[in-house]
Order: structure tokens, then sequence, then C-alpha cells
């Protein structure tokens, strides 16, 4: 999975009923824990949801504009709009049920 540009961020948002963004860094250690679970899910549900994975070392002003602090963060969106934030690990099960809600 590539990882976003801070030009496409908000085309993606606008433009996908359904968007999921991974803020992440490579040297993040919960980060690369939660890399296999975003990448399978991201295969199974691209039909559903678009996850995209957005490195704030690289993207510092776009990690600071959607309020992010700790990593790694998940934003949901949900027809343009933040509707669910998940800060630190989380288990395949409920992510996946997070991201049924956006449906």
């Amino acid at each position: 999975m590539k990882t976003i540009t801070e030009t496409n961020v908000k085309n993606i948002i606008q433009n996908n009923p359904n968007v999921l963004l991974d803020f992440y860094a490579d040297w993040c250690g919960p980060c690369q824990t939660l890399l296999p679970t975003i990448n399978k899910l991201a295969d199974e549900l691209k039909e559903d949801v678009v996850i995209k994975k957005v490195n704030v070392d690289n993207y510092q002003e776009l990690a600071a504009e959607f309020g992010i602090r700790n990593i790694p963060t998940l934003i949901f969106f949900k027809d343009g709009k933040a509707v669910d934030k998940h800060t630190g690990l989380i288990t395949e099960r409920n992510l996946r049920q997070k991201i049924d809600r956006l449906k």
C-alpha cells in the first residue's frame, strides 16, 4: 500500500464515501505491529473503504492539521467528515467493527 501525499489527502476524503487514514511512522513499534492488519484490510475491503497511510515524519503539517499527537492514530471518514478516531493498537476484530460502521 502506498502512503498518501499531502496533495491527495483532501481529494481522497472528498471523493470517496468511506476513508480510513492511518497516521504512522517507520520507527514506531506499535505502528509496525498494526501494519499487517492495515494491509490485509486494505486489500480485503477495497470495494467498501479506501485505506491510506500517512507518514507523520514526512507530512508533519498534515498530521498537525488532523490533530495527531500520538501514533498510530486511525481516523475514519464518512462522506468527507471525520466520524471516528482511534489512537494506539487495535485488534483486527475491533478495527473491522469500526470500518463496518462506516458502511
